[in-house]
């Protein structure tokens, strides 16, 4: 597969698990291959009543830790999910959202440089 498949595989996995364990899926998903990083950035993943909880700074404490916990219990699933499209392994997954933009950020480093491998 060329680089631009895989960075669309991952993007579908993505969208698949957000939409199994966070409820709903993005409006869009942008994944990207740097070396040995995978960044995927979702935009427009918040739903209307976490639009409104952000109002505030509790609102916004509060979506910040639902959002990591639910992401944290099912991290080892994502991971299984895209290690069947890289073939290679997780190092680690980190993740961050902002409510100010309604955005999602998801960064995987892995064990290779995996754009190098896909342009060979």
């Amino acid at each position: 597969m060329t680089k631009g498949q895989v960075e669309s595989k991952i993007s579908e996995a993505v969208s698949k698990f957000e939409i199994e364990y966070m409820g709903r899926g993005p409006k869009q998903i942008n994944t990207m291959i740097i070396q040995d990083l995978i960044i995927i950035r979702l935009i427009g993943f918040l739903n209307p009543s976490e639009k409104k909880l952000s109002e505030t700074i509790a609102g916004v404490e509060l979506i910040k830790k639902v959002r990591t916990t639910l992401f944290e219990s099912a991290r080892e699933y994502l991971e299984d999910l895209l290690k069947e499209i890289i073939d290679v392994d997780i190092i680690s997954t980190h993740s961050d959202i902002s409510t100010k933009t309604g955005e999602k950020i998801i960064i995987i480093t892995v064990s290779e440089n995996l754009q190098e491998l896909l342009t060979k």
